[in-house]
């Protein structure tokens, strides 16, 4: 246990990597690290790796403000609905999902599969866009922006990030290129202040339904921020469509070892 935890800490530097790379997947290292190499619940997990990866955000958000990377229309038309709809799904729906939700002859489903299979479906989903994306390897962008897109698709990753208890930076970002018309760089950039605030707010939504350990809580998410200052050093010397392919290969075989995992458990 001793030796898993220790790869648990290492591997959270990579929640911070990530996110000052490619602007998105913190949550998709961090709720599995939480859940199986700290065996932590999946809501506590799912809670704690809102704030890692929300505090995380907010020094990326300062670095990419520093070198201009940030649309901020974008960022609110998207953000805000995102925002709202992440707070009430963590305050209202998570906490009232019953712990076993029904059996099936002698398999309980519980809240725990559910939640996790919810999640490894957003990133199955989520790496199959990012790989099938052309425009993220494009410098420029003839797409004009789509207000009432960028709104839609916000209450949608709102959603689901409070649901699966991520920061929803793996579907933000496309939708910032596909309905933003931004290029690679700033759709990176400009994901960050969304996943800063839908990931602290949906932390707040949920964190009176458990106690929270702040000791383990702050050493952690203090070695996801000094991983992002890592991602941002060298995120301009990898190619964006090397990374795409790799992040998002990397995260569909990821999201099907969950959904095995958790199923194959269940049974």
């Amino acid at each position: 246990k001793i030796i898993m935890e220790l790869f648990g800490y290492a591997s959270l530097i990579g929640v911070g990597l990530l996110l000052g790379i490619m602007g998105g997947g913190g949550s998709i290292l961090s709720v599995p690290i939480l859940v199986y190499l700290f065996s932590l619940d999946v809501v506590v997990a799912s809670s704690y790796s809102l704030f890692i990866v929300g505090s995380t955000s907010v020094v990326g958000t300062a670095l990419k403000h520093r070198d201009r990377f940030i649309d901020i229309p974008a960022a609110l038309q998207l953000g805000v609905p995102s925002l709202l709809v992440t707070f009430c799904t963590r305050k209202w729906i998570v906490c009232s999902i019953p712990d076993v939700l029904f059996m099936v002859g002698s398999i309980s489903v519980t809240r725990r599969a559910l939640l996790l299979s919810v999640f490894a479906l957003v990133v199955i989903i989520s790496s199959v866009m990012v790989v099938r994306s052309k425009q993220s390897t494009r410098e420029d962008s003839t797409s004009r922006p789509n207000p009432l897109a960028l709104i839609l698709a916000g209450l949608g990753v709102g959603f689901l990030s409070g649901l699966a208890g991520v920061g929803g930076g793996f579907l933000i970002l496309p939708a910032l290129m596909f309905f933003g018309g931004l290029r690679f760089n700033v759709a990176v950039g400009s994901a960050l202040p969304i996943i800063a605030m839908n990931s602290l707010v949906g932390f707040l939504g949920g964190v009176y339904s458990h106690p929270v350990n702040w000791l383990f809580l702050t050493s952690i998410s203090m070695l996801a921020t000094f991983g992002i200052f890592i991602g941002d050093l060298f995120a301009s010397r990898f190619s964006p469509n090397t990374l795409k392919r790799i992040f998002g290969w990397s995260a569909l075989v990821l999201g099907i070892w969950i959904l095995v995992k958790e199923w194959r458990c269940g049974s």
